[in-house]
């Protein structure tokens, strides 16, 4: 008897079996199925990877720094009133070479000082991309000594009243101690990082007044001083060490700093076109040529030069600091030579910094302004300095506060390490920037990453802690930062 009603319940189950297929198989009630899987696909945020983000928020003044949060956009439209941030990826601007610091001697010295593991962690943290590292990848250094070496030098130092257009004593002895060995550590990091190169005087022997501050280059000395770039980028290179792009003169409106040098925008033509520019393509230099490398009070230098044809030829663009006048002027460059790159590639943070107007400010001003303004880069100032502020030079800054300050081997911490770590981890070189409406109360700037991944950098300037929506792809979520807080959103 149970042998004969395990049949039945096993015929009874195989024919509704049966059915189901039948059901299921049916053409209307298969594209039913189908209809709601696809319903389920796109409104469900696990299966939609583009409705989830994360956020990375600092907020000073209830000391919440770099922290992770998630965010989930919806397909719905939000009925608030909040400020909205649009973004519209098919609109976009200028590519991202990256952002990061000034590498001086002085930064490097005091990096060469501490333990090797210490100093390798530590350098990890700076300029690898993973983990909790925060990646930065453009460095700016000098040609020589600038003001934040511990004393002033070139690659061609002569006795005095002694010249050497021939460049027979050149030698880039003086970095071997500590910069060149630190660079090449970054480099084990982070093999892509680029480098900028910028000399704050030429060796004496070539100035008018003989002094390591102010005077101007000689004419007699153009071509001497076109191959002191060509030697130093070529003897750079033999070291393993790839020079991207360099400025003619550092801050070439300010003669009083120590070392410094006089140039104006017609020198700076004239040299470029008689010597410079000719004897990079006679050596097939592929180092870009940059002009200016002052501030934003002068829009009218770099465009000087890039009216003279022979000299703009060989011009990548211009670059800026904003020790005066205001980031907007940079898009005046911009309209007028759209072909010509633009660079931000110093500012500094006055000792003793606090965080919370120095992160708000960099931000909203530099990271935000300076991308809305075409700037390919962002550099901060100097990358470390000790507590005192050391090392510089006579005359040099004595109040530039390091990203990080550097106490033998213990490490804090700065305004700008918060200020770059917003941006440089996600915005890699070979981003875009993308389109974005702009806002007084929040103040925002959008990218499209090389791998397809949204970033928003946003800064509360609103004076409270402020609500506000982001709208993108027809995709919505509300989100809030705390007063002068800042955000990087990526999905």
């Amino acid at each position: 008897m149970k042998s004969i009603k395990m049949k039945v319940i096993l015929k009874n189950r195989f024919s509704k079996w049966m059915h189901l297929l039948k059901v299921v198989y049916s053409v209307p009630y298969l594209l039913l199925i189908l209809g709601f899987s696809f319903f389920i696909c796109i409104s469900n945020p696990v299966l939609a990877k583009s409705l989830k983000g994360i956020a990375i928020v600092t907020s000073p003044s209830i000391s919440k720094f770099l922290v992770t949060e998630n965010f989930t956009f919806s397909n719905q439209t939000l009925s608030n009133a909040n400020p909205i941030i649009t973004i519209n990826p098919s609109t976009t601007f200028q590519t991202i070479d990256g952002f990061g610091n000034c590498l001086t001697g002085g930064s490097a010295a005091l990096l060469s000082h501490m333990d090797a593991k210490l100093r390798h962690a530590l350098l990890t943290e700076l300029f690898a991309f993973d983990q909790n590292n925060i990646g930065l990848s453009y460095l700016r250094i000098s040609i020589g000594a600038s003001d934040l070496d511990d004393h002033v030098f070139s690659y061609d130092d002569m006795p005095n009243g002694e010249p050497d257009p021939q460049l027979t004593h050149f030698s880039l002895a003086p970095d071997q101690i500590a910069l060149i060995p630190i660079l090449k550590e970054i480099l084990s990091i982070n093999p892509s990082i680029k480098l900028m190169s910028s000399p704050w005087s030429a060796p004496v022997w070539m100035k008018t007044n003989h002094n390591s501050i102010g005077g101007s280059l000689k004419s007699e000395y153009y071509d001497a001083y076109a191959q002191y770039f060509v030697k130093y980028i070529q003897a750079m290179q033999k070291e393993g060490i790839a020079i991207d792009a360099i400025t003619i003169q550092n801050e070439p409106l300010h003669p009083g700093n120590n070392p410094s040098m006089y140039m104006t925008a017609q020198d700076q033509a004239e040299f470029i076109k008689r010597s410079l520019g000719p004897a990079f393509v006679k050596e097939k230099v592929k180092t870009k040529i940059i002009v200016y490398d002052h501030n934003a009070d002068h829009p009218d230098f770099p465009m000087t030069i890039f009216k003279d044809p022979e000299a703009s030829k060989y011009v990548d663009g211009s670059a800026f600091h904003l020790y005066a006048g205001p980031i907007s002027a940079l898009s005046s460059v911009h309209e007028a030579y759209p072909t010509k790159n633009l660079y931000f590639t110093e500012q500094w943070v006055g000792a003793p910094g606090n965080m919370t107007s120095d992160l708000a400010w960099h931000v909203r001003t530099l990271i935000i302004g300076g991308t809305r303004n075409w700037c390919r880069t962002v550099l901060e100032w100097n990358l470390a300095s000790d507590p005192a502020y050391h090392p510089h030079t006579p005359g040099g800054c004595t109040e530039c506060l390091g990203t990080i300050t550097i106490d033998g081997d213990r490490i804090t911490r700065n305004p700008a390490y918060y200020i770059l770590a917003h941006a440089a981890k996600f915005v890699r070189p070979g981003s875009v920037r993308i389109e974005s409406n702009d806002s007084d109360l929040i103040p925002n700037v959008a990218f499209k990453t090389p791998e397809g991944k949204t970033v928003l950098i946003v800064q509360n300037n609103s004076g409270i802690k402020q609500a506000f929506n982001i709208h993108c792809s027809e995709k919505t979520v509300l989100v809030s930062l705390d007063k002068d807080g800042v955000g990087t959103y990526i999905w």
